[in-house]
This record gives structure tokens, sequence and C-alpha cells, in this order.
């Protein structure tokens, strides 16, 4: 092995190979995903749409989480994704998959970024006040360092 060459694998430095886009239904993350959309028609990338369901800890029977939102929001999400690729289909190809996480939206999006070695995670800005004072979900992203972070307003 010479001194330029490395025994590890670095994310992105041929550009990302997998773009992250987390997916909840707001306006922002449709049009998070639809940049990265774009980013990966341009980089010839895997856009991975991650959609992570939100559980409460409280409150249930036997002590596991229980899912805060409807089970029918995934296959509403990935329904309404499907139909926009369909549509865009003509005009460019992109390959793409989509996940469902479980658990708060951060930590399902680290997770999801590991498991699926994401090379940049693409996100819609919060549209709730309080978050501007504790911090959004892409805020986190950001300080987490761990990846590069796009957030789409």
């Amino acid at each position: 092995m010479t001194s330029h060459q490395s025994s590890s694998f670095e994310r992105g430095t041929d550009g990302p190979k997998v773009i992250l886009a987390g997916l909840d239904g707001s306006a922002p993350s449709l049009r998070a995903a639809a940049y990265a959309a774009g980013l990966a028609r341009r980089q010839q990338s895997l856009l991975t749409i991650v959609y992570v369901q939100p559980v409460v800890a409280a409150g249930t029977a036997m002590g596991m989480p229980v899912p805060a939102a409807p089970d029918g929001l995934a296959e509403d999400l990935i329904r309404e994704v499907r139909a926009s690729a369909e549509r865009l289909r003509d005009l460019y190809e992109v390959r793409w998959e989509f996940h469902t996480f479980h658990g708060d939206p951060y930590a399902g999006l680290v997770q999801a970024a590991d498991e699926l070695t994401a090379d940049a995670v693409v996100v819609g800005a919060s549209e709730q006040a309080g978050h501007r004072i504790v911090g959004s979900v892409a805020v986190r992203l950001v300080k987490a360092g761990r990846w590069p972070v796009t957030v789409v307003p």
C-alpha cells in the first residue's frame, strides 16, 4: 500500500453515493425530498427516503412504545412518493428506496443514515416556533457533524 492509499472507507470522497431525505409529510419535508431527488439525479446517487414514525413511550400496557402517528401515514407517504416518481419518470431517472424507522425523529434519522451508509442528509426546516429556542432536528443533525446536512426551507 502506498502512502496515498487508505485501507478504510471514507464517506463522500467521490461525491455522495447515497443521499438520505427525511420525509414526514410536511411541506418543507416534501420540498427537501424533491431537492434531494434533484441532487441524486445529478450525482447519479441512490436516493433513500426515510420516514421516522414517532413513538410514545408512556401510557402503554406492557411498557412497549406505541406509534404516535397512525401506521397508514407511512403508506400514504410512499404512495405519494411513487406517484411523484411516476409523473417525473419521463424527465429523469432517479434510483430511490423508501424506508420506515421508528422512534424520535433525530435518533431515527441518525440510525437510518448509519444503517444506510448515507453520504449526505437532506431535511426540511422545522415549522414549529419552539424549535428556534430548543433546536430542531436539522440543527441537531448539523451539530452531530457526521454527514453534510442540507436544510430546505
